[in-house]
């Protein structure tokens, strides 16, 4: 059995997963998890990069552990956040996380120097206050011996890889989410890094997935006890996401659901228009040049913090159960504000929000619960209804996968929300549009058609249609 290992890794955990081909599917196997976190260094929220690295490796001594040795290894993160290193690839600085305050009103004074329709003429990148472009903005107003040290940007995938190999590059998708490359040409844009005086130099080659990056450096050879290629796969965890789709017709709207819910579809060209910007749409860089025309929602994160502010008392499942419960409780919550980036009590703010804007305040878990979900559907709605009106078409079907996918409840509010139908699956889109790129990259698929026909039968889907009478279970 010939097998590659996907590392897809998240805000709050990572997960190493064998995929391999056998009777025309794709199986897929999770052999190591691991917990990662945002981490207050000093004055800043930052990630343990090295951390990570480590937990790399484990799952890869795992795969020799139960004797299942992949033949290419392929890594996926979350977009945004980088490393800069010196001339002797020291990490410069802490590796602060998007989620950090660092950015507040900075993008604000960047458009000062590049007007906001030319920025986002220029790059297609929807306007976020942690987007990269402001984040090297802060270092340059705070720190900004760091920029003068910096001999090379990497962004995290980038940098794992980089431990990987030895090999400098900056992979596609991932680099179209920094507000710095230019979306039409596909590659570091000039003149926005003379504008904000950013040395360009410290940025790599552009490369796409399925690119092979080489095999892994011989002291991981020998630590590991074999060796493997290391290939680019669409390092953004989104662009990853998008690859595994099982819609592929014009007819649907995608939906990535995890701690961001990303809203949109597949284009192969930007849209750039003035429109689009006011409507806060983004164009990321996807597989074969396509373009992920797509809204950022704050997505379960908010949920996620709810439970932790209950310190872990209910599991995801039992917020769900509970949320089942006070489905009559209709206050809802603008999910995009930036009030819950990062808030120091999540259930706080919700009620305070619903206290500022005159609703109902939740005050049972239940309640609390379905005030989330909710909301998370009138979002989607709003969404849809500006990609309708920017198309100038209806979309009659929303595709949802990725772990929030598995929340039944949640999937039929939104049928309902919207009145639309809904299609969840697969639960593992991440891991499994990594474990694609990297097959079609060795030839085990021919192109992306071929590789989205055999998802479409390797995994459940279930159908959710607008149900106002109550909720399919």
């Amino acid at each position: 059995m010939e097998y590659c290992l996907a590392v897809d890794i998240g805000a709050s955990s990572g997960r190493h997963i064998l995929g391999y081909k056998e009777a025309g599917k794709l199986k897929i196997e999770e052999i190591y998890r691991f917990q990662n976190s945002i981490n207050k260094i000093g004055n800043e929220y930052c990630w343990d990069v090295n951390g990570l690295f480590s937990e790399v490796k484990n799952g890869i001594k795992k795969c020799k552990e139960i004797g299942k040795i992949p033949k290419s290894i392929g890594i996926d993160t979350w977009g945004v956040d980088f490393v800069l290193m010196d001339e002797e690839d020291n990490i410069l600085g802490n590796t602060v996380a998007y989620r950090d305050d660092r950015t507040e009103g900075i993008m604000e004074e960047a458009f000062k120097k590049i007007p906001k329709d030319m920025l986002y003429l220029y790059t297609g990148i929807q306007f976020q206050r942690f987007n990269t472009l402001y984040q090297l903005l802060s270092i340059k107003n705070k720190n900004k011996d760091i920029l003068d040290k910096a001999k090379t940007f990497l962004m995290i995938p980038d940098y794992l890889n980089f431990l990987l190999t030895g090999q400098k590059v900056n992979e596609y998708t991932n680099a179209s989410t920094t507000q710095l490359l230019n979306s039409f040409d596909k590659t570091w844009d000039e003149n926005i890094l003379n504008k904000f005086g950013i040395n360009k130099d410290m940025f790599q080659d552009i490369k796409l997935p399925k690119i092979k990056l080489g095999s892994l450096k011989k002291e991981l050879t020998e630590e590991f006890g074999f060796d493997m290629e290391v290939i680019l796969t669409a390092t953004h965890d989104t662009g990853s996401a998008f690859i595994a789709s099982i819609c592929n017709d014009n007819d649907s709207v995608y939906l990535s659901s995890g701690t961001w819910s990303l809203i949109g579809v597949e284009n192969r060209f930007p849209i750039c228009v003035p429109q689009a910007m006011d409507y806060n749409f983004t164009n990321e860089g996807g597989i074969d040049f396509r373009y992920r025309f797509l809204k950022n929602i704050m997505g379960l994160w908010i949920i996620q913090e709810v439970k932790r502010n209950l310190k872990d008392k209910y599991s995801f499942s039992e917020l769900v159960d509970l949320a089942a419960t006070a489905m009559d409780f209709e206050s809802i919550i603008d999910v995009d504000d930036d009030r819950f980036l990062k808030p120091e009590n999540m259930i706080q703010e919700i009620k305070e929000f619903c206290i500022e804007s005159n609703q109902k305040v939740p005050q049972e878990v239940g309640e609390i619960a379905i005030c989330v979900f909710n909301s998370l559907a009138h979002s989607y709605k709003k969404a849809i209804g500006d990609l309708e009106e920017i198309f100038e078409k209806k979309f009659n079907t929303i595709n949802i996968f990725g772990g929030g996918c598995q929340n039944n409840l949640l999937n039929q509010i939104v049928s309902n929300i919207t009145n639309k139908e809904v299609l969840a699956g697969p639960s593992e889109a991440t891991a499994i549009g990594n474990i694609v790129a990297q097959l079609i990259s060795v030839k085990a698929f021919r192109d992306l058609s071929e590789a989205r026909q055999v998802i479409r039968k390797s995994f459940d889907i279930k159908k959710f249609r607008p149900n106002k009478e109550g909720v399919k279970k």
